[in-house]
């Protein structure tokens, strides 16, 4: 991608991306990462468009489109009712103490890490979107903040449960 193309295709997708996001439900950056990667990949196979600004507010109106369908289908999870071996007083003391343990872990984490392990084990069963949301971050980028974080978290838990 060239630069050219890049600093002439920048405001207007910004602006599209503005426009759009209110009508889909979703952040204005996520739409903007979208469109990139779609003219990435598009380059790759194709090459430039021959209309870049008409194929680029084309591009975003798709992604609303596709973001708008996602979000209308997300649903969340639903648990299965827990058994009833599941509430002897020893089993919820165990339950209790595990917890303890990952929140303790949790908090020693670095960066956002600690607040997006919070929203990911929330009992809200927050969605991706939500969870963005809190921690002002794009939707984009929360799979690989969380990538990251749960690798931190794995490195933190191996010698807790080593040690058990």
């Amino acid at each position: 991608m060239t630069p050219d193309l890049v600093a002439s295709l920048y405001p207007l997708l910004t602006a599209e991306a503005s426009a759009e996001a209110y009508a889909s439900g979703t952040e204005p950056g996520d739409l903007e990462q979208a469109v990139w990667l779609r003219l990435l990949e598009r380059l790759e196979v194709e090459g430039p468009p021959r209309d870049p600004h008409g194929w680029l507010r084309s591009a975003v109106r798709t992604e609303a489109r596709r973001s708008r369908r996602t979000s209308r289908d997300e649903r969340p999870y639903e648990t299965e009712p827990a058994d009833d071996a599941e509430h002897e007083p020893e089993q919820l003391a165990l339950a209790a103490a595990r917890r303890r343990a990952l929140r303790d872990v949790v908090r020693r984490l670095p960066g956002r890490c600690p607040r997006l392990i919070e929203a990911l084990l929330s009992p809200r069963d927050l969605t991706y979107r939500e969870i963005a949301g809190e921690l002002g971050i794009s939707q984009g980028s929360l799979g690989p903040e969380r990538s990251r974080c749960l690798g931190c978290l794995r490195r933190l838990l191996t010698p807790e449960v080593a040690a058990r």
